[in-house]
């Protein structure tokens, strides 16, 4: 087997919008290994000519663009950023194509470049389904940050055009790439070792409360009206936090409030309750969720659902919420106990984290080991030749090279999502709520059932054209 990175072969007819440029060379066939096995690099592994590397993109240049092409930039050429920080985007741009990208305030002036053959998104969280939704209608393949969506009806709206159009797109929940850990966990699930679920528990942690912060004068690299986009308009706030991350409205702090984000329930909620969905589809048990009900705390006053103070963190910061499925299942989304994933089943219990994979049916794998294609089978037989966020990208230039379904495809990512924006509604209402799967709305509350869409503010409308 070449010891070359395993992601696409060169164009062979099969993906035409990729155009002239070519993939990487693939590394055998999809690897149907059990466990990742780590295999030493050399500096030839990680050496490419010009032409067997792929042109990417991106769309939002802070912190998570940075680590996912840190993991990627063996097989990619950054020849593109966009940014409303012009500071973010310039760094960003010498650090990962020694400044010779071009660079962008507005991102649709990359969209239809011929010679890009994918895209990253990595823009605050509601930022992500307008140009997520027009990247795909400009036939390019995207790689875009979780949440997808600040709302359950954008969801509605990206899978409709994901279908439409066939683009392919992965959703950065990688650790549906981690093979010695959640994989794995979905692999015990998936050979019947739990039996039927009974109890599924996504444990996200508590979220920051913040002082009183003051408007602030904007930055000056910082194009504050694009960076606010579809969300009000508001003003720019800041306030120095000693050694740590200041307090704001802007850069990472978007997520404690529920203008720009959901807070816990979808920054970590997005990467445990996906967990918890895998693996109660893995188990045959399909059907969408009944009903939530729970309680929440927030740092300030909600009214009719909505935040009566503007100065402050907004999101719920402790949360203990029950959402029901059929046949008695029940899923739990808390803070307070350790961080992870616990799947209960009729036959056995595991728990899975960033770090531990524990439980009696691990502990019987000694004697009792899974099947050698056992995690594959979850992977949806896909090459599994890295690990983690690596792995994660790897999946998605394959995918886009054989127009296959990603690891992390945007139908199941929605299905979880939505369970993580009702239980933001039902905190912000305060109320136990109904849910029917089939049409996706809340039954018998109109106030709570007008939360599943926001206006996008003048200007920053999706364009569909």
């Amino acid at each position: 087997m070449s010891k070359k990175d395993p992601v696409p072969a060169p164009q062979t007819g099969k993906r035409l919008a990729i155009g002239r440029r070519r993939m990487l060379q693939a590394a055998g066939a999809a690897m149907a290994t059990p466990y990742f096995a780590w295999n030493p690099r050399t500096l030839a592994d990680e050496t490419k000519s010009k032409n067997d590397r792929m042109s990417i993109g991106v769309i939002g240049a802070g912190g998570m663009a940075s680590g996912n092409i840190n993991s990627a930039k063996r097989w990619l050429d950054v020849v593109a950023v966009a940014d409303v920080d012009s500071g973010r985007a310039d760094g960003f741009n010498e650090k990962y194509s020694g400044g010779k990208a071009d660079v962008y305030n507005d991102y649709r002036a990359i969209l239809d470049r011929d010679d890009i053959d994918v895209l990253h998104i990595a823009t605050p969280d509601h930022w992500h389904t307008k140009p997520l939704i027009e990247a795909m209608l400009a036939g390019k393949d995207v790689y875009c940050e979780k949440p997808l969506t600040l709302t359950i009806d954008e969801g509605k709206l990206i899978r409709k055009v994901q279908k439409e159009t066939g683009r392919i797109i992965q959703v950065g929940t990688q650790q549906r790439s981690t093979f010695n850990l959640f994989a794995k966990a979905m692999a015990i699930v998936n050979e019947g070792r739990l039996g039927k679920l009974r109890r599924v528990q996504a444990a996200i942690g508590a979220a920051p409360t913040s002082p009183e912060i003051p408007v602030a004068e904007v930055p000056a690299n910082l194009d504050w009206d694009r960076w606010l986009g579809p969300a009000p308009k508001v003003d720019y706030r800041y306030l120095k936090a000693g050694r740590g991350r200041p307090n704001t409205n802007c850069h990472y702090e978007f997520r404690w409030w529920y203008e720009y984000s959901g807070g816990k329930l979808t920054d970590w909620g997005a990467h445990h309750v996906d967990i918890c969905n895998w693996a109660l589809k893995l188990n045959g048990q399909t059907e969408g969720p009944l009903s939530i009900s729970g309680s929440a705390t927030h740092p300030v006053e909600f009214k009719n659902g909505v935040a009566q103070q503007n100065d402050r963190y907004n999101t719920a910061t402790a949360f203990n919420f029950s959402v029901m499925y059929p046949g008695d299942t029940e899923m739990i989304i808390r803070h307070d106990t350790d961080n992870g994933v616990l799947l209960e089943g009729d036959e056995g219990r595991i728990f899975v984290n960033r770090g531990k994979l524990v439980g009696k049916p691990v502990d019987d794998l000694k004697d009792n080991p899974l099947p050698e294609d056992a995690i594959s089978k979850v992977y949806k037989g896909l090459p599994m030749e890295h690990n983690e966020r690596t792995q994660h990208w790897a999946n998605f230039l394959h995918c886009s090279r054989e127009g296959l379904e990603p690891i992390s495809d945007v139908h199941s990512h929605m299905q979880m999502l939505n369970v993580c924006h009702l239980a933001g509604i039902c905190a912000r209402v305060g109320r136990d709520l109904k849910w029917d799967d089939s049409s996706e709305q809340i039954v018998g509350d109109e106030e709570a059932n007008s939360m599943l869409a926001r206006p996008y503010r003048d200007g920053y409308a999706i364009e569909m054209g």
